[in-house]
C-alpha cells in the first residue's frame, strides 16, 4: 500500500500549475462526491493534480490513486479507504474508474459509509452513474471535461488571460470583442497552428509526435474503451477506423447509413449504435436536422470528426479546409448551445440563428433573405455587419 501514498506524492508534486483549465473554477469542491468525465487525452488526470497542488493546506491529508495500478489487481479500493481514513484521510482522488469491476457500488458503499472522507473521480466518456449497478446520479456532482477551446490555448501558449464570452455577446458585440483581442495578441498567428496542433493538452511535450500521439489515442478508444463499455464486437473495429478516415477526408461528410452497413458488415440498426457508441467517446459528432426526440437509432444527416486535430492525425494529409472550419465552429459551438443542420446554410444554433461556414470569399448568397443569418468567416481579424470572424467562435468555453 506504501508504493500508492509514494506514486500520490510524487504525481502531485511534479505536475505543472501554470496553467489551469477554465473547468477548474466551475468545479464545486466542496461536494462530497465528484466525478469527472471526458475523452481520453483531455487532461482529466492534471486536472485533479493540479487541484490536489493548489490546495495541499486546505487538505494536506489527501490521496491520488489509478485503479488501472497493478496494485488494484490482488486488492480492493475499499480495502485501501478503510485504511486511508483511519490514518486521518479526508480526500480521495480516484482516477480511471472505469478500469476497475464494480466500481459503481463501491464508491457508493464509500460515500454512505465514510461520510467524513470526500471523493473525486474520474473516467471515460462512456462512464454511466445512472444507469450503472449502483445508481450514483443523486450523490454525485458531475463534470465533463473537453479538448482545449481557442480561448484555452491562447492562454497556454502566450500566459494571457482571456475572458468566456457567450454565442449571443458575439452576435451582438463581435467587432469590439475582436478588437479588445487583437489588442493584446494577433489571433490568426495561432489559429491554424490550434486547428492542426492545439485541442488535447499534451501538444507541448513531443509536438513532433503529436498526431502519432492522437493515432493511439484513438487506437485506445476503438480497441479497448469501446468493446469494455459498451460491447462492440472487436472484429469491426477495422472497420471503423476505415470509416473515420472516410470522414476526416470528405467535405463534409452526407452519411448513407444504408451503405455504410452494408460496407462494413452489419445490420443498419447495429451500426447506428456504433455510430452513438463514437459521439459518445468523443471520436465524432453527428449532426441532425432536429435536435428533438434523438435516439441511438436515427439517422444522422451529416457526421464530423469530433475536434479538429483529430482530421490532421487521422488523413495523415491535410484535409480540406472547409472540413475543418466546420468541425471547429461545430465543437466550439456545441458545448453550451444545441445545433441543427438548417435547409439553407451550416448551422442552425439554437433553433434561431442561421450560420454559413466559410473563407473571405465566403457571400451572403447562400442566406439572403433569411433572418438572424451570419457569416462566420475564416482569415480575418475583425468583422464587420453580420460577417464574424471564425476563431472568435472559440472563446466561448
Amino acid at each position: 500500500m506504501e508504493i500508492l501514498f509514494e506514486l500520490s506524492h510524487k504525481k502531485i508534486q511534479s505536475v505543472d500549475i501554470g496553467f489551469t483549465r477554465g473547468i477548474m473554477q466551475k468545479i464545486a469542491w466542496n461536494a462530497r462526491l465528484i466525478g469527472i468525465k471526458g475523452a481520453r487525452g483531455v487532461g482529466k488526470t492534471t486536472l485533479v493534480l493540479q487541484y490536489l497542488k493548489q490546495n495541499k493546506n486546505i487538505h494536506p491529508h489527501s490521496l491520488y490513486v489509478s485503479l488501472d495500478h497493478l496494485w488494484f489487481s490482488d486488492h480492493s479500493l475499499i480495502s485501501l479507504i478503510d485504511y486511508f481514513v483511519k490514518h486521518g484521510g479526508t480526500l480521495l482522488c480516484i482516477d480511471e474508474v472505469h478500469k476497475y469491476p464494480n466500481w459503481s457500488q463501491e464508491i457508493k458503499n464509500i460515500y454512505d459509509d465514510y461520510p467524513e472522507l470526500s471523493v473525486v473521480f474520474t473516467g471515460s466518456s462512456l462512464l454511466e452513474i445512472l444507469n450503472a449497478r449502483a445508481d450514483l446520479s443523486r450523490r454525485a456532482v458531475m463534470y465533463h471535461l473537453t479538448g482545449l477551446s481557442f480561448r484555452e490555448y491562447l492562454e497556454f501558449v502566450t500566459g494571457e488571460q482571456f475572458p468566456i464570452v457567450t454565442f449571443n455577446e458575439i452576435l451582438e458585440n463581435h467587432v469590439s470583442l475582436s478588437q479588445q483581442i487583437i489588442q493584446r495578441l494577433k489571433p490568426l498567428a495561432h489559429f491554424k497552428t490550434y486547428l492542426a496542433y492545439g485541442y488535447y493538452p499534451f501538444f507541448n511535450e513531443m509536438p513532433a509526435l503529436y498526431h502519432a500521439k492522437i493515432n493511439e489515442v484513438i487506437n485506445l478508444i476503438l480497441e479497448i474503451e469501446l468493446p469494455l463499455l459498451r460491447g462492440i464486437d472487436v472484429a469491426y473495429i477495422r472497420k471503423l477506423k476505415q470509416m473515420l478516415l472516410v470522414i476526416g477526408e470528405s467535405v463534409p461528410f452526407i452519411a448513407n447509413i444504408s451503405k455504410l452497413s452494408e460496407r462494413i458488415g452489419i445490420n443498419r440498426q447495429t451500426f447506428l449504435s456504433y455510430l452513438h457508441y463514437l459521439e459518445e467517446i468523443e471520436v465524432i459528432t453527428l449532426l441532425h436536422r432536429n435536435s428533438v426526440g434523438i435516439t441511438r437509432f436515427q439517422k444522422p444527416d451529416k457526421i464530423y470528426l469530433q475536434n479538429s486535430n483529430l482530421a490532421y492525425s487521422i488523413a495523415g494529409t491535410t484535409p480540406n479546409i472547409g472540413n475543418i472550419r466546420e468541425t471547429f465552429f461545430l465543437h466550439q459551438i456545441k458545448q453550451n448551445n444545441t445545433v441543427t443542420l438548417p435547409d439553407v446554410g451550416d448551422f442552425l444554433i439554437n433553433n434561431t440563428y442561421l450560420i454559413e461556414v466559410g473563407g473571405t470569399k465566403k457571400t451572403n448568397k447562400q442566406i439572403a433573405n433569411q433572418k438572424q443569418a451570419y457569416i462566420a468567416m475564416d482569415e480575418i481579424e475583425q468583422g464587420f455587419a453580420n460577417k464574424i470572424p471564425l476563431w472568435l467562435f472559440g472563446f466561448m468555453y
